[in-house]
C-alpha cells in the first residue's frame, strides 16, 4: 500500500494536514535536547521528512531512516540529495520490530506517524527500548482522536469522509486513505499508549495533545 502511494505521499500529507504537520515534526524534534554527534534512528522514516528537520536542528546527528517500503524511501533518498544532506542521513530497509541494531548502541529514537503501523505494536517498542542508550530518548508523534465539542464531530467527518476521497482522487489507491482512519481509530493513545511502553521496559512515559488533541507527541525514556 505505502509503495503504491509513494510518489504522492508527500502532496497529500502536507495538503490535508493543511502543512500543520511540519510544524508538529519540528515541536517534537526540540523534545531530544542537546546531543553531541548522536547516532538517531527514523523508524517508519517514510520519505524522511522527520530526519531531515532532526539532521537540521542537530548538525552533529548522523541519522538511519528504516522503514518497510522501498519506493517510500526512493523518495526520501532524492530529497535529501537535494539538500544536500546525503552525508548525514541513510536509509535502510528493515523491520522496525527487528532491529540488527546492538542494544544500548543509539542515541536517541525518532517515528512520526508509523508507530501504529506496527503488526506487534509491544515488539516494536521494546526492540525501541533495547536499541536505546541508558537514558535515551525515543520521540513519537501519532495521530489521535480530539474528544471537545465541536472539534471532535469537524475532524471525524473529515477524517471519514473528506480525506478518504482526495487520498483516493490523487493517490488512485482505494484503499489507503480508508486505512488511516481506521488505523487511528484502532491506536491506543494517549495513557493507554505510556502503558504499552511501560510495559515494553521505558522507565518514563510522557504525552502532550497538539492542535486540539488531532495529533500526540510522546516522550519516552529508558
Amino acid at each position: 500500500m505505502f509503495n503504491n502511494i509513494a510518489p504522492k505521499y508527500d502532496f497529500l500529507n502536507h495538503t490535508l494536514s493543511l502543512g500543520i504537520d511540519v510544524w508538529w515534526r519540528k515541536k517534537a524534534v526540540q523534545k531530544l535536547g542537546k546531543l553531541h554527534n548522536p547516532l538517531i534512528l527514523d523508524l517508519a522514516t517514510g520519505t524522511g521528512d522527520f530526519a531531515i528537520i532532526a539532521a537540521r536542528r542537530l548538525p552533529s546527528a548522523r541519522i538511519v531512516g528504516i522503514d518497510i517500503s522501498e519506493n517510500m524511501m526512493a523518495v526520501g533518498r532524492e530529497k535529501v540529495k537535494q539538500r544536500k544532506l546525503n552525508h548525514r542521513i541513510e536509509f535502510q530497509q528493515g523491520d522496525c520490530e527487528n532491529l540488527h541494531f546492538e542494544t544500548n548502541s543509539v542515541d536517541a529514537i525518532i517515528s512520526a506517524y508509523g508507530v501504529r503501523n506496527f503488526e506487534n505494536l509491544h515488539a516494536g517498542l521494546s526492540e525501541m527500548q533495547r536499541v536505546l542508550k541508558p537514558g535515551g530518548k525515543a520521540v513519537i508523534l501519532e495521530f489521535s482522536t480530539p474528544q471537545k465539542f465541536p472539534v471532535k464531530q469537524l475532524y471525524l467527518f473529515y477524517f471519514k469522509h473528506i480525506l478518504p476521497t482526495i487520498g483516493r482522487l490523487f493517490s488512485k489507491d482505494t484503499s489507503a486513505y480508508s486505512y488511516l482512519p481506521e488505523s487511528v481509530q484502532a491506536f491506543p493513545a494517549g495513557n493507554a499508549f505510556c502503558e504499552e511502553a511501560q510495559k515494553a521496559g521505558f522507565s518514563s512515559t510522557k504525552y502532550s495533545f497538539l492542535t486540539f488533541g488531532i495529533t500526540a507527541l510522546y516522550v519516552l525514556s529508558k
